[in-house]
């Protein structure tokens, strides 16, 4: 683990030389600039979510051009968004707009995004045969970065779908393991949102769980445009299942974390990623979030003292705190700006197919720990964390670091 300060010294020496003094000692950055792009659902239910990973982004980008640049460019940003109001959220079709926004620049050499694995499913065939590599720091679902989907995933035959998180075929397993091994459960009813992200990790976790021998009394899928879950909740409490398990974002999961406190209260409560964080919260407020468990696909850096000067920063520069997945995109975009260090340090000239090679041979010191990629373009430290939402009245009530306890690592299977 380095410190913040480590971090951007690193970059900071990398920057200065491609640099020159002005006519006052001041120091410019010479007349060269790349593009990086960010993508994420800034309209919709999981808007506040994509703002604190927007944030980990930016801080990273912020505090290398205020070092001077990088590798001797001036590092320019593309924000979309790819939310609608239609969707409520994240919309496939928006993403894959966005995705064809990016190519079509040539000065746009990486990306930073999506958040949803619906956008990262849409968006990876685009990027793939333009040669633009994205880093996601959120999107968890397997299938984009599975070898037996290259053809529609990765038509252009390199893996330009990169991640600071693992995937949902650790997500889903090591949470079943999790009811196993801790919390004892013997029955759960099963429950995902119709995305792609929601899905797999539901089924994932099902998997597993049968496996574990616990007993799955149903799988059910949850409208998220739909306003009362009343069927879908009668049902489970009939059949009085130790625990549910949900898989999917925060349009339907505000619902049923606040309907499924009326009606089945006592029953143990999870999810995966899309239950960890501000619009869960702030959606479906105290009591009914209490006691709720997540995961998220990532070490918990948060409370590593490492990471202290980040929070800091971060805290002083957006007035909030951040969530661990700002920690991911702060590594994310750090990892574009070395790849970019080091093409730039070669002689070669910094595009985007040599950024994306570049980004696959990566080796970068981060807060949560070196990340370097297989070749399929997942990150190969596999640690799935888990929360429990624990009422902290100390801090507000959306605040994501003192209102999500931490409780441990889900076990991996063997």
């Amino acid at each position: 683990m380095l410190s913040r300060r480590a971090i951007i010294l690193s970059l900071s020496s990398a920057a200065f030389a491609g640099v020159f003094v002005g006519a006052r000692g001041r120091l410019l950055a010479a007349d060269k600039s790349v593009t990086i792009g960010i993508n994420l659902p800034f309209t919709g239910a999981d808007a506040h979510d994509a703002e604190l990973i927007k944030d980990g982004a930016m801080l990273a980008i912020d505090e290398a051009s205020a070092a001077g640049g990088v590798g001797g460019y001036k590092i320019e940003v593309m924000q979309l968004d790819d939310g609608t109001a239609t969707a409520g959220q994240y919309d496939p079709a928006q993403a894959a707009t966005n995705a064809r926004k990016m190519v079509g620049d040539d000065s746009v050499v990486a990306a930073i995004g999506p958040q949803m694995s619906g956008s990262g499913k849409a968006m990876s065939p685009i990027l793939s045969q333009g040669g633009l590599a994205t880093i996601t720091p959120s999107s968890t679902n397997p299938d984009i970065t599975n070898p037996k989907f290259a053809a529609q995933y990765r038509p252009g035959g390199k893996a330009i779908y990169f991640r600071t998180v693992t995937t949902d075929a650790y997500q889903g397993p090591n949470m079943a393991n999790y009811f196993a091994d801790t919390l004892k459960v013997k029955s759960v009813y099963v429950l995902d949102d119709s995305g792609a992200y929601g899905v797999g990790l539901a089924n994932a976790f099902e998997a597993q769980a049968k496996k574990r021998g616990i007993n799955v009394l149903g799988h059910d899928q949850l409208n998220p445009k739909e306003a009362d879950y009343t069927t879908t909740r009668t049902k489970i409490k009939q059949l009085n299942p130790d625990a549910i398990y949900y898989g999917g974002v925060a349009q339907a999961g505000v619902k049923l974390v606040k309907q499924a406190y009326d009606i089945i209260p006592n029953v143990i409560k999870a999810g995966g990623d899309g239950v960890y964080g501000a619009e869960i919260l702030k959606g479906a407020g105290f009591p009914a979030a209490q006691g709720w468990y997540a995961t998220i696909a990532a070490p918990n850096v948060l409370e590593n003292p490492d990471a202290a000067p980040f929070i800091e920063h971060f805290v002083k520069k957006y007035g909030q705190q951040p969530d661990n997945y700002s920690i991911t995109a702060y590594d994310a975009a750090l990892v574009i700006l070395d790849a970019i260090k080091r093409v730039a340090a070669s002689g070669k000239e910094v595009t985007r197919a040599a950024v994306r090679d570049a980004i696959q041979n990566s080796h970068v010191k981060t807060l949560q720990g070196e990340v370097s990629f297989d070749a399929n373009g997942d990150i190969e430290n596999r640690v799935i964390s888990v929360f429990q939402i624990t009422h902290n009245d100390k801090y507000p009530s959306d605040d994501v670091l003192h209102q999500y306890k931490y409780v441990g690592v889900a076990p991996a299977s063997s």
